[in-house]
C-alpha cells in the first residue's frame, strides 16, 4: 500500500509539473520611448493608396514630443508635432502644418515597428479621413 501511495504522489507531482511547464508564455512586452520611434518609417494610406516615407525625430523642446517629417505626405520641409503617452501618439487638436494643412488624430503603437494612425486631413480644399499604417524601415 505504501508503494502505491508513493507512486500516486510521484505521478501527482509529475502531473502538476507538466501542467505548469506547458502553460503559455506571456507575450513579450515592449516599452515605447521616443528613442525607439526615431528613424525612417514607410507609411501606407488606405484612402488615397499613397505610400511615402516619414522620419521621426525627438522634439528636444518637450519631454514627450516627437516631430514627424513629411506627415501625411505634406513634404520633406513640413513637420508635425505629436506627443507620446504610453503607446499612443497624440496630435495636438487641429495641428496646423507649416504648409497650411490641418490634421487631427491619434496613432497607436502596436509593436516596435508598427503604428496604426487614422487621422483627418483638411488641405483647405478638401477634408478627408485617412487610415495610415506606419512600418519602421
Amino acid at each position: 500500500m505504501k508503494k502505491i501511495s508513493k507512486y500516486i504522489l510521484l505521478l501527482s507531482l509529475l502531473a502538476v509539473f507538466l501542467v505548469s511547464s506547458c502553460s503559455k508564455d506571456s507575450e513579450t512586452t515592449f516599452v515605447v520611448t521616443r528613442a525607439t520611434l526615431t528613424g525612417k518609417w514607410l507609411v501606407s494610406e488606405s484612402k488615397k493608396k499613397n505610400t511615402y516615407e516619414v522620419t521621426i525625430f525627438i522634439d528636444s523642446t518637450t519631454t514627450n514630443g516627437i516631430l514627424i517629417n513629411n506627415f501625411a505626405g505634406a513634404g520633406t520641409n513640413v513637420n508635425a508635432l505629436a506627443y507620446l503617452s504610453g503607446t499612443t501618439l497624440e496630435l495636438p487638436s487641429n495641428e496646423l502644418l507649416s504648409n497650411g494643412w490641418i490634421v487631427n488624430g491619434n496613432g497607436k503603437v502596436t509593436t516596435a515597428t508598427h503604428i496604426d494612425w487614422p487621422f483627418s486631413l483638411d488641405d483647405g480644399a478638401n477634408s478627408t479621413t485617412v487610415k495610415a499604417v506606419f512600418t519602421k524601415k
